[in-house]
């Protein structure tokens, strides 16, 4: 695990020192001194006879010993005027290039001194690697830097500590949910993503309750048990509870947890099936995104509740045409088994409204339509309320998650009544999936209750390329957007 400090002065030992560079001009200029007035005009230099220009997220690696410094120097650029965003994912860049390395120093201008915690939160989030299961393959050169110093004048100002100690926090939130969405889910039944669960509560010391499929059975969360009928490794449903005194509201947070879905009975495709081992993305965000609220001493009641199951087709299987009762009484007709994701996220919507929060957000790889309506770096939000809709989609933009707004169109609605139950688990094949999604769990929501519900499909999971500060693999998607939620209730914003 990388580490992070926060020091005044650039460290001798570093074997790799970063420095942003601004673009004016089309031209590169470097903010903050990487070294004397002579080695800086010799790093500019350079940099003109690479084509540098300076443009967001450019990278130029130069031997330290063609300017007269120690080690090797990376320049990334931030472009012309660059927010908060731009310096966290340039710092990205820098730990991803910085792989393999001992101590990375990133040097902080005066000028950017603002956006030290988002220049630290993005050089953790760049530096994460997934080794787990690498054993000959696992060479020097796939491994995080081993220690990252952010080096700035202010390192002692009360404001720049605080931002880069929160950084810290959500950012180890987002690598540890990266973890679970990585884990082989041959290691990661239900079971284990509660015992993930129960170490977290431990550690922060929350309240949790794990119920089996017993205690399930005998409360009458059918959608849960329906869905991991069909496998060998029994579902789990948690809840997370942090209670801080005086807390100003109350936030429940809710999380589709499918440790793997074949899409049961209704078969997946092969291609790409592996990947569905990041179905459980939505809890593993849930259940960090508590942790990292609690560490951070938020003063907002939280409860997070993970849904979890293993969707398989084996002979005790959910049937297309089954009929299961949700949690709290209503009867779904089961159309399609692969639209399992709203049947565990049902129970746990209601299980949620018992305590009567002030705002429930849920998260899910919920529908393949999301990523085509959206493609691969956008999540889709769907509201029953269109403030905290579009202060979902400001709380993401400020946290570096980009979601969309969607509609919940009424006139859907009567496309998911069913033949034999209260309503089915699908709409019109082929047509709005996110929207039928959407409206299916909003059957679940009570009148008044203030919901939003978050479609990560797309984002969760980047089967391609590194880049910025997001790895190849599970991202850690949302956890960043609910911390900023909570913060912004402390704030009396929402």
């Amino acid at each position: 695990m990388t580490t992070l400090t926060l020091i005044n002065d650039a460290p001798a030992n570093a074997d790799v020192t970063c420095v942003f560079a601004g673009m004016k001009n089309k031209a590169a200029h470097l903010l903050g001194k990487a070294g004397t007035p002579a080695q800086d005009a010799k790093i500019v230099a350079a940099l003109k006879d690479l084509g540098f220009t300076g443009k967001a997220g450019e990278l130029a690696t130069i031997p330290g010993s063609s300017v007269g410094l120690s080690g090797k120097l990376l320049v990334v650029g931030v472009g012309a005027a660059p927010v908060h965003e731009t310096y966290r994912k340039s710092a990205g860049v820098a730990a991803r290039a910085a792989s393999g390395a001992k101590k990375l120093a990133i040097l902080v201008s005066a000028d950017s001194v603002d956006a030290a915690g988002a220049i630290a939160e993005g050089a953790l989030l760049g530096a994460y690697t997934f080794n787990t299961y690498r054993n000959a393959s696992n060479s020097p050169a796939r491994q995080s830097v081993k220690a990252i110093a952010v080096v700035t004048a202010e390192a002692k100002n009360a404001v720049v500590k605080a931002a880069v100690k929160r950084a810290v926090t959500v950012a180890t939130a987002v690598n540890a949910t990266r973890d679970l969405s990585n884990t082989s889910p041959l290691d990661l039944p239900p079971a284990s993503v509660a015992e993930a669960a129960q170490n977290i509560a431990e550690q922060h010391g929350l309240a949790i309750e794990i119920l089996d499929e017993k205690a399930m059975a005998k409360k009458g969360f059918g959608g849960i048990l329906g869905v991991g009928q069909g496998s060998s490794r029994p579902p789990r449903l948690i809840r997370m509870s942090y209670r801080p005194a005086g807390a100003v509201g109350h936030l429940a947070i809710v999380g589709k947890g499918i440790t793997f879905d074949t899409g049961g009975i209704s078969l997946k495709p092969p291609a790409n099936m592996h990947e569905m081992k990041a179905d459980m993305s939505g809890a593993a965000a849930v259940i960090n995104a508590i942790g990292a609220i609690a560490a951070l001493n938020l003063n907002v009641n939280v409860t997070a509740y993970a849904a979890c199951a293993e969707n398989m087709p084996g002979g005790k299987a959910q049937r297309p045409g089954d009929v299961v009762k949700a949690y709290g009484g209503r009867t779904v007709e089961v159309l399609n088994t692969d639209a399992e994701g709203r049947l565990v996220l049902m129970d746990a919507l209601v299980y949620a409204q018992e305590e009567k929060p002030d705002i429930i957000i849920d998260v899910a790889t919920l529908t393949g339509a999301a990523v085509v309506a959206l493609g691969t770096r956008i999540s889709a939000v769907l509201s029953n309320d269109d403030a905290l809709r579009n202060h979902v989609v400001d709380a993401g933009s400020r946290s570096g998650e980009s979601f969309w707004p969607l509609p919940l169109p009424a006139d859907l609605r009567p496309e998911l009544d069913s033949m034999v139950a209260d309503i089915a688990n699908i709409g019109t094949p082929m047509q709005a999936g996110t929207l039928f999604g959407g409206l299916f769990l909003l059957d679940f929501i009570e009148s008044g209750q203030r919901w939003a519900h978050l479609d990560i499909a797309g984002p969760a999971f980047n089967s391609k390329g590194a880049y910025d500060y997001t790895p190849r693999g599970g991202t850690g998607t949302a956890v960043r957007t609910l911390v900023t939620v909570a913060e912004d209730m402390v704030a009396g914003l929402i």
